[in-house]
């Protein structure tokens, strides 16, 4: 094999995919040669507890590493963890701001007690350099921080020293309170034969003491005390807590709502370390949501403040954000399509800021929806196979976001308004849309597929459908309907089959965009049996289980025959039915039944599975995605979670949240869903209850036979 040398000195770290020799997920790596195929020869470094001695040699395609600097490297080396390292690098502005650490600055670590504050003191090199293919690693050693903002005065002692990994939060220079100073730290020997102190750090001042230097003395207002009752709280904010024994708590809040039997607002508090009598995140029997045992505590929301230790003791002061966009990883698509992500890396590909695809201009319709198409279902990739010579240019941009979103976890705006001017109509990049006028454009235009449904109403011929949208009336539902129950009546009501089992079904909930709701709240079916919708095909009777002859769309809402199902009947069974008083008017029709099946044969239920739902509220598009088989595997999709500047230099900040809570909610039986009141619900899953715009379900049966391998 004949590979050129790499002059220059690079690094990289592989985030996905198996290498044919060497390399893991996870590992550190330095570049030797590249091959003619484009894949990189390197030096394997172990890190961790170890020196950063290189281990072997081993061969990993481009695509599945991502490019570090000398420092970047030296840092992740450290970490031990390789889930920890890989979960580091998907918070890019955690790790930027790690990386650019100064002498002084401000620094939350992750300590056996809790979360604490620390400055950093000094840039640790870790392991002996025998050779020159040897890196070293690197750490911090931070002094902490007492809660009263004065450094300890008990006797010099050495100074902890933390990974990168351990670092949970930069606190930005702003927000080191004006007029505060630090005492000068001392250190003591540390007498460590490996471990030697650097000068890569700067020895100046802390960017916090140089930002307070810059303001004037006018600037400055004095106050007698902390003054936060104007800081307003909410999901993410850092707070603490007093109890009636003058124990402060602090934690940062993970759910705002109204608690069970309570009538004001309460926080749900994910504390920095466990306290005993708290919860994972329950309260009573309800989850609210999810965190380590003993550390969830629920207070009324007028029991918190900000945390006081990154408050200042004089006003404090809006100061903008930095509108530089954040460092995007480059990206080198191969003619190799890349498979939805697994499960075991959902989680760390993608869970954090800057996850999944960003935002803008009116764009949160198309990214919620292809986020929702593509992320983790092969539904469309089974539909739409076709040799890559044979694709439109529409269809290769596609194509680039999907790999892109399921390689790296995220997909810059710039990648996506490419593909939207490419749609045709210059309102797909400046105008707010529907998912269903996006979907039919997506099918036909760019993926170039025949509908998903073929849809017969009685005594005419099938038509053809993108998505399947709910008709009914609101009196024939109950107050709080599931899909299966809004999507049979539809059906009835409407006189409509499918005529063959889709592979892909999309139920649009019957609203109008933000404007309009027939239900104030829809309960999600996990699975969807569409056994009874299918035209001429074996079902059977609802009352006895013998194949069924006659179908009733006035015993639809009877209260006496489960409400809400589906009502067939053989020949005995709708006479029997049918001479009750309440039901001599009903007007029965007939099925049309396969001649060849027999008259007690089983019936084979056809189901579909949920794996995505859209949701909108306030003109804003959001979906639930599901990751894996597991219950509790849902994530939390917003393109536009937050932004950075303003409308003309800013930027959006897309945001990816694992769900587990709604796994919790979904797994309850049908008659507590019936009785649960969404109020109390988690805030996620009240969202979903309350927002659902579309719920996307897939065929198992169709993704086992397309997965499973091809006899050669």
């Amino acid at each position: 094999m004949e590979a050129r040398t790499v002059v220059n000195e690079k690094f990289f770290i592989v985030i996905r995919g198996k290498s044919r020799k060497g390399f893991s997920r996870g590992c550190i790596g330095r570049v030797e040669a590249e091959t003619q195929r484009g894949e990189l020869v390197g030096l394997l470094y172990c890190g961790g507890s170890s020196s950063g001695s290189p281990k072997s040699g081993g061969i990993v395609r481009r695509e599945d590493t991502y490019p570090l600097t000398r420092h970047q490297a030296q840092l992740l080396l450290f970490v031990s963890s390789v889930s920890r390292r890989l979960e580091l690098l998907c918070n890019p502005q955690l790790f930027t701001a790690i990386c650019e650490l100064s002498q002084d600055d401000l620094v939350v670590v992750k300590h056996k007690k809790g979360h604490l504050p620390a400055l950093v003191k000094n840039l640790m090199q870790i392991g002996r350099k025998e050779n020159k293919d040897d890196l070293h690693m690197l750490g911090f050693e931070v002094e902490y921080v007492d809660s009263d903002h004065s450094l300890s005065s008990k006797k010099p002692a050495p100074l902890p020293l933390f990974s990168a990994a351990d670092i949970i939060q930069v606190v930005p220079s702003n927000s080191v309170p004006l007029g505060q100073h630090w005492r000068d730290g001392q250190c003591g020997d540390l007498n460590r034969k490996v471990v030697t102190r650097i000068n890569s750090m700067p020895n100046i001042r802390s960017r916090g003491q140089q930002a307070i230097e810059n303001h004037t003395e006018q600037s400055v207002t004095q106050s007698q005390g902390p003054s936060t009752s104007h800081v307003p709280l909410e999901m993410g904010s850092m707070v603490e807590v007093v109890s009636n024994s003058g124990i402060t708590v602090y934690g940062v809040i993970r759910w705002l709502g109204v608690l069970g039997g309570k009538t004001n607002e309460w926080a749900g508090i994910e504390l920095d370390y466990e306290v005993n009598g708290c919860s994972d995140g329950k309260y009573g029997s309800q989850r609210y949501f999810t965190c380590k045992g003993n550390r969830a505590l629920f207070v009324p929301v007028t029991k918190c403040s900000p945390d006081s230790r990154f408050v200042s003791s004089t006003t404090r002061r809006e100061t903008p954000k930095s509108t530089e966009t954040p460092p995007v990883p480059p990206f080198e698509d191969s003619e190799e399509d890349v498979p939805p992500i697994p499960e075991s890396e959902a989680l760390s590909l993608l869970v954090g800021r800057m996850k999944g695809i960003q935002g803008h201009v009116n764009s949160c319709y198309l990214d919620a929806t292809l986020f929702s198409l593509f992320s983790s279902s092969v539904t469309l990739d089974n539909i739409c196979k076709k040799p890559a010579d044979t694709e439109q240019p529409i269809t290769c941009t596609l194509r680039k976001i999907v790999n892109r979103l399921r390689r790296q976890g995220f997909v810059p705006a710039e990648s996506v308004m490419n593909f939207r001017k490419q749609l045709g109509c210059d309102t797909f990049r400046t105008e707010e849309k529907d998912p269903e006028e996006f979907i039919t454009v997506l099918c036909q235009k760019v993926l170039c597929i025949e509908p998903l449904l073929k849809l017969r109403s009685r005594g005419e011929t099938s038509q053809g459908a993108y998505t399947f949208q709910i008709f009914l009336e609101k009196e024939q539902m109950a107050q709080m309907p599931t899909v299966q129950q809004l999507l049979d009546t539809s059906c009835m009501s409407c006189d409509l089959k499918f005529e063959e089992m889709p592979s892909c079904l999309m139920v649009q909930m019957p609203r109008f965009g933000n404007k309009y709701k027939m239900f104030s709240h829809i309960i999600p079916s996990t699975e969807l049996d569409i056994t009874d919708l299918l035209y001429n095909s074996p079902r059977e009777c609802f009352v006895c289980g013998h194949l069924a002859e006659h179908e009733c769309l006035q015993c639809l809402p009877d209260r006496k025959l489960q409400p809400g199902r589906i009502k067939q009947y053989c020949t005995t069974c709708n006479t029997q039915v049918h001479t009750h008083p309440s039901r001599q008017g009903h007007s029965p029709k007939a099925l049309a039944v396969p001649a060849e099946v027999p008259a007690d044969a089983p019936v084979h239920r056809h189901m579909m599975q949920l794996f995505a739902v859209l949701c909108i509220q306030t003109s804003h598009y959001v979906s639930f995605v599901k990751y894996g088989a597991d219950p509790h595997s849902w994530l939390f999709f917003d393109c536009m979670a937050d932004r950075c500047g303003d409308d003309q230099s800013g930027y959006n900040i897309p945001e990816i949240r694992a769900c587990p809570e709604l796994g919790d909610f979904l797994s309850q039986s049908e008659e507590e869903l019936a009785r649960a009141n969404p109020s109390q619900a988690p805030e996620l899953v009240r969202r979903l209850l309350c927002d659902s715009y579309m719920f996307l379900y897939q065929n198992p049966a169709t993704l086992l036979s397309e997965s499973s391998p091809q006899q050669p």
